[in-house]
């Protein structure tokens, strides 16, 4: 007996995703997330900081040794870093440093550009792998 054409489709999706999911089982089986190394990420931090205000794209970062995975929205977004000041030590928090930092940029705006100081805090991780995200949940 052959199944309906719309059966079949819906199998076939469960099983996709099922043959997605059942990977990631395992991860999910009390493994803790590996502790940050507090000093790696602020020298991580101060390299991708260092970076945008000398014109580098995040994704540069790639291929830098250790390779970092980068990430702020103004920045891909075409906003020049004029200077920062990185105003802690940072939290420790499970797998991320928590960095509290001041920025100075200029974005483009209609009338030119337009010079805009923030304060930001961004979560760096170190294990597996390097990375800097700038933290938009908290302000």
């Amino acid at each position: 007996m052959r199944m309906p054409e719309s059966r079949t489709r819906r199998w076939a999706t469960a099983a996709a995703f099922v043959a997605m999911i059942l990977p990631m089982a395992g991860c999910l089986g009390g493994a803790s997330a590996h502790a940050v190394d507090p000093s790696r990420a602020r020298e991580a931090l101060k390299t991708a900081l260092d970076g945008w205000k000398a014109g580098q794209e995040p994704r540069s970062f790639r291929d830098s040794s250790p390779p970092m995975t980068v990430q702020d929205l103004e920045w891909s977004g075409g906003g020049r870093l004029v200077d920062y000041q990185i105003l802690d030590e940072g939290q420790a928090r499970d797998a991320n440093l928590r960095v509290h930092v001041k920025l100075i940029l200029e974005t483009p705006s209609t009338r030119g550009s337009k010079r805009v100081e923030k304060t930001v805090w961004y979560l760096v991780g170190t294990s597996p792998s390097v990375t800097v995200f700038r933290d938009t949940l908290h302000r």
